[in-house]
């Protein structure tokens, strides 16, 4: 478990994702959580890698968050670590948010989880599609490339 308690900043970041989806557009929402979740929450102990957004019956959900609980916490104030989450939003970009995902092979997923200035928890979510295999054979590609030429200049300097 970390020493530290983080008041404000980043909790997790989901780096696969932009690697797995392209990402075209992002949005920031809160998400509904128990007192448990959050102090959990507070010392980092989450993952969101498989994590998605999903719609069901109006609301969207966040899904397969893996939340641990404390292991110092009470055994009566357990919760189930990948229960789903409701995701706070105005109507309006939930409404919107559904219509993108009923586009054909169309995703939300969390990009990073952080505690904005005022200490409430928010998420970053990307919306995007999934990439194939060569495009992600073309994004090592590019990367390895940029660094190639960063040690290069660096050497010639």
């Amino acid at each position: 478990m970390p020493r530290q308690i983080i008041k404000s900043g980043q909790v997790s970041e989901n780096r696969k994702a932009r690697f797995n989806y392209s990402i075209e557009d992002t949005i920031e929402a809160g998400v509904a959580l128990t007192g448990a979740e959050v102090k959990s929450l507070r010392y980092g102990l989450v993952n969101i890698t498989d994590g998605f957004v999903q719609n069901r019956g109006g609301n969207l959900l966040l899904s397969n968050v893996a939340i641990q609980p404390l292991p110092t916490a009470n055994k009566a104030i357990r919760f189930d670590e990948r229960r789903y989450r409701q995701l706070l939003l105005h109507r309006s970009q939930i409404n919107r948010l559904i219509g993108k995902l009923a586009e054909k092979s169309a995703t939300i997923v969390p990009l990073k989880m952080y505690f904005n200035n005022r200490g409430r928890l928010k998420v970053l979510l990307g919306i995007g599609r999934g990439k194939q295999q060569t495009d992600k054979r073309e994004t090592i590609k590019r990367r390895e490339w940029e660094r190639e030429k960063s040690r290069i200049t660096k050497k010639h300097c």
